[in-house]
């Protein structure tokens, strides 16, 4: 079940007046009026998702249209343009990491035919930046360059166990959206298992974004040997049992993390 959109910010601060505004800001309130839930959008609901005059709207999406941020479909309506996405690309993180992942992703693809994925925290949210699947897969709500937040899914309750203490703070004091009736929205709960994680290498996420599907996550770690990402597996919750994929999901995670500069020796829940 997907998440409802809520209203768009209309800029990186949330504070300022659509007429306050300057171009730069009214430019990244128009493309963070783009959502999963809303990837196409008419100018008029644009100009109204960030509160900008229309004329202004239409001036400001002319400019990002001919840039190639965004395209025009043949019924009127804007969606994000590939060039957006190339320039995203190059994020050094976004970069570095999916490169290195993917060999090790599509290995756990081979090896399952499920949805397998890497993810990193932006802000309050998980980014998904690399994402494989295959038409016999479970559904799942995310693809590359999806946001969830952290505390109900499978990478973003790695990401969180090991992050620093101010943030895990902000994070659980913030409302935790419910998605189903499994979602985990006590904080008191999530403590302990974002301690079960760090004790024991990896997470199972039950049924807490669809109620069809269960997620398997482990860490992986950079140079410096502290967590940078995360790997995951989505499968469906009436198939076999999700500790059965946690030996291949920390594998994928391990050899990953190793290519990336890690020098890992007894990681949490390692034997030997």
């Amino acid at each position: 079940m997907a998440q409802t959109a809520g209203p768009a910010r209309t800029s990186a601060d949330p504070a300022i007046p659509a007429s306050a505004m300057s171009g730069a800001q009214r430019m990244l309130a128009i493309l963070g009026s783009f959502t999963a839930e809303r990837p196409s959008l008419m100018l008029s609901e644009i100009s109204r998702r960030t509160g900008l005059p229309l004329t202004t709207t239409h001036r400001q999406v002319r400019e990002l249209a001919r840039w190639g941020a965004l395209v025009r479909a043949d019924d009127g309506r804007y969606h994000i343009g590939i060039r957006l996405w190339e320039v995203a690309s190059l994020a050094p993180t976004s970069l570095g990491l999916r490169d290195a992942a993917l060999p090790f992703l599509e290995d756990l693809y081979e090896a399952t035919h499920q949805n397998v994925m890497v993810g990193v925290l932006d802000d309050m949210n998980v980014v998904y930046i690399e994402w494989i699947t295959g038409r016999t897969a479970v559904h799942v709500v995310t693809r590359a360059g999806s946001r969830l937040p952290p505390h109900a899914t499978g990478l973003g309750l790695v990401l969180l166990a090991h992050s620093a203490p101010d943030y895990v703070e902000r994070a659980l004091a913030a409302p935790l959206a419910r998605y189903t009736e499994h979602t985990i929205t006590d904080p008191v709960r999530l403590r302990q298992v974002l301690a079960n994680v760090r004790r024991d290498g990896y997470v199972i996420s039950d049924r807490q974004i669809e109620p069809i599907s269960v997620s398997v996550a482990a860490p992986v770690y950079g140079p410096d040997n502290m967590v940078v990402a995360a790997v995951s597996i989505v499968i469906p919750a009436d198939g076999p049992r999700a500790s059965q994929y946690v030996p291949a999901v920390r594998a994928a995670a391990r050899g990953i993390s190793r290519s990336i500069g890690a020098r890992l020796r007894h990681p949490p829940g390692a034997i030997g």
